[in-house]
């Protein structure tokens, strides 16, 4: 069916009219008794017969007005991508990569926020254990939160928090007894957080200059073994600074500043490009980038 010809079904079987109808179509009113006489021919039905000075519809005509009225507007929300969106009525899910770090801060605001605009979404996280690897490409993770490592190269980023690096350990470390300087932050024993087991890294670069060495006494998959390690013992980890305040405080935690020149953490969000046009998908990265830094957008 030509889309025309069904625009001028609409428009005929709403104002049973000719000559209103081609008003509305932009049209001559002859144009549109053509089209009328083929629509008639195409549905084997009168569909608007005179009566008096005017047309009525026929009763296959207002069977079908308002299905065609549907189908116009179903049509028009396929050509005009995303104006007929509504998260209200969206259900769908959404996958979000990322460390546990990020997850603890954001999934609390991302969830609630979802469930206020869209109760039929759900929200899956998955770690980073396919960092590197080509899941936005192959539509396995819909989104990738983190310090943005190598990426294929058609995919899009936006970044959404830099932040410098702090020390962490419990609140009676040793370390706060004093100023803490680098010989001192060096000569505590350290965890490292590596899903690979890596043991060094820019803290061991910046020591290595002043000719100073750390020792890595033990290295986890996470910041939160991270931090519960730190929490029953004498040694210090690494986050990000002003990032899990409210936590620290509950695991008996104190965040102090590495006197060291360290770059900061540069945390961004990834996708496929195949999804930047989907209203749903720009949707939930707005909700996403609000999660983990409101202030940021």
């Amino acid at each position: 069916m030509d889309l025309n010809l069904l625009r001028a079904l609409d428009a005929l079987l709403q104002e049973n009219s000719v000559t209103r109808a081609a008003e509305r179509l932009g049209t001559s009113p002859a144009a549109v008794s053509r089209m009328l006489a083929r629509l008639r021919r195409a549905v084997g039905d009168p569909l608007l017969v005179r009566a008096g000075q005017g047309l009525v519809p026929t009763p296959r005509a207002l069977e079908l007005r308002q299905e065609v009225a549907d189908l116009i507007r179903a049509a028009e929300n396929v050509l005009r991508p995303g104006a007929g969106f509504d998260p209200a009525h969206l259900e769908r899910t959404f996958t979000v990569q990322t460390t546990d770090a990020v997850l603890v801060r954001m999934a609390g605001p991302l969830i609630g926020r979802i469930r206020a605009e869209a109760p039929g979404v759900d929200v899956v996280c998955l770690p980073e254990t396919v960092e590197g690897g080509p899941a936005l490409r192959q539509g396995q993770v819909d989104v990738e939160i983190g310090v943005l490592g190598q990426l294929d190269p058609e995919i899009r980023t936006r970044p959404l928090v830099t932040a410098p690096v702090v020390g962490v350990a419990r609140a009676g470390h040793p370390l706060f007894e004093g100023r803490i300087t680098a010989r001192r932050f060096a000569a505590a024993d350290h965890i490292g957080v590596s899903r690979r087991g890596k043991r060094l890294g820019p803290i061991d670069t910046a020591l290595a200059e002043r000719g100073l060495h750390r020792r890595v006494a033990a290295v986890v998959p996470s910041h939160t073994s991270a931090m519960l390690l730190a929490r029953g013992s004498d040694l210090v980890t690494l986050a990000m600074a002003d990032w899990l305040p409210e936590t620290f405080a509950a695991l008996g935690l104190r965040a102090f500043p590495i006197p060291l020149e360290l770059p900061p953490l540069e945390l961004g969000m990834a996708w496929h490009p195949r999804n930047s046009a989907d209203p749903a998908q720009r949707w939930f990265r707005a909700h996403v980038a609000a999660a983990v830094r409101p202030e940021q957008l």
